[in-house]
């Protein structure tokens, strides 16, 4: 690293965020692993069904707690809840405009407690109730997967609802929860790393405003998870960002396609020569690159089957259910 090169570095670690992005990345894994072991939450029926529950139900309360505190305390959030503001959020710019649009605000994480804290729930089940009677605060999961359960109509008449395509946001995060599912991932130290090349990740976008230079910057994974981690925090990020440069930086996840020529490909080259050139270090990171595509998932059923029970559901109403062939014995003499 020369001189120059050094001093760019040092000047990018100058690059201020008012989130302990370090802890609130290891905070994100821990939520993104719990998702991950609820997987009803990625599929129909219950990704509608909880899409609905966010725009009717959670957004609505966020939005009266923080213009004024409904109890003393953080306010909890429910896991289907968490995952579509989670995925919301990640397109900050979108997601700031829906809130202003929507409730006159950036709707910030700053007084709510993550489903995966463990905090005590009363106070904002109590809220729930009173504001919500027909609705449970819990997700009933069993209600919402079965083929013979009542089709709620209204999950489709929402009076503030965003029109982002949020079922298509959730797709485009699970594959991401893949790349970042690696126990070194939320290692302290390459945490500490992944938050310093975030800020040098930003450095080189803010030289390449300085100069109009339009480039399509593409992070490596722990850049973007720490990136992902920083937008979370939408007041933070918004305030962080407007002051570094003068804008809310967008974070473009819709182009998954990395065939050689394409945008990807040619926006990762790039932005490895320039940070190679402005910081003299390498841009690739062991352990922070594409792992391949998520293998297909061993999915199994919710339900417990009961086929003794009259009226109950028979194996024919689960698309899903893999049938063994029955088991045979042979006696050997």
């Amino acid at each position: 690293m020369e001189v120059k090169q050094e001093a760019e570095w040092v000047e990018a670690q100058k690059i201020f965020t008012s989130v302990d992005l370090l802890a609130a990345a290891k905070q994100q894994l821990r939520f993104l692993d719990a998702v991950d072991k609820n997987r009803w939450l990625y599929e129909e029926p219950a990704l509608g069904k909880a899409i609905y529950r966010y725009n009717a139900c959670w957004l609505p309360l966020l939005a009266k707690h923080s213009e004024s505190p409904l109890f003393e305390g953080l306010l909890a959030v429910p896991l289907d809840c968490e995952w579509i503001w989670h995925c919301h959020r990640l397109n900050p710019v979108r997601y700031n405009s829906d809130c202003l649009d929507l409730y006159g605000s950036n709707l910030d994480n700053s007084h709510v407690v993550s489903s995966i804290e463990g905090t005590c729930t009363r106070q904002t089940e109590e809220v729930w109730s009173r504001m919500y009677p027909d609705e449970p605060f819990h997700f009933d999961v069993s209600r919402a997967l079965s083929p013979l359960g009542n089709s709620d109509q209204s999950v489709t008449v929402v009076e503030k609802c965003t029109k982002y395509d949020l079922v298509a946001a959730v797709k485009r995060q699970i594959p991401f929860t893949y790349q970042v599912s690696r126990p070194h991932m939320s290692h302290h130290v390459f945490l500490e790393e992944a938050v310093a090349r975030y800020k040098g990740f930003l450095h080189l976008i803010k030289r390449n405003r300085e100069r109009s230079i339009k480039a399509f910057c593409v992070p490596t994974y722990d850049i973007d998870l720490i990136w992902h981690t920083h937008q979370l925090h939408p007041v933070s990020y918004c305030k962080d960002l407007g002051a570094l440069l003068g804008k809310i930086l967008e974070h473009d996840d819709t182009d998954s396609d990395r065939t050689k020529g394409n945008k990807l490909d040619v926006g990762f080259s790039g932005t490895t020569k320039q940070w190679e050139n402005t910081f003299g270090t390498r841009y690739w990171k062991a352990g922070g690159m594409y792992r391949g595509a998520a293998p297909s998932p061993v999915t199994s059923s919710h339900f417990t089957s009961n086929l003794s029970s009259k009226g109950t559901a028979q194996l024919k109403d689960y698309p899903g259910t893999i049938h063994l062939p029955q088991k045979k014995t042979v006696e050997v003499l």
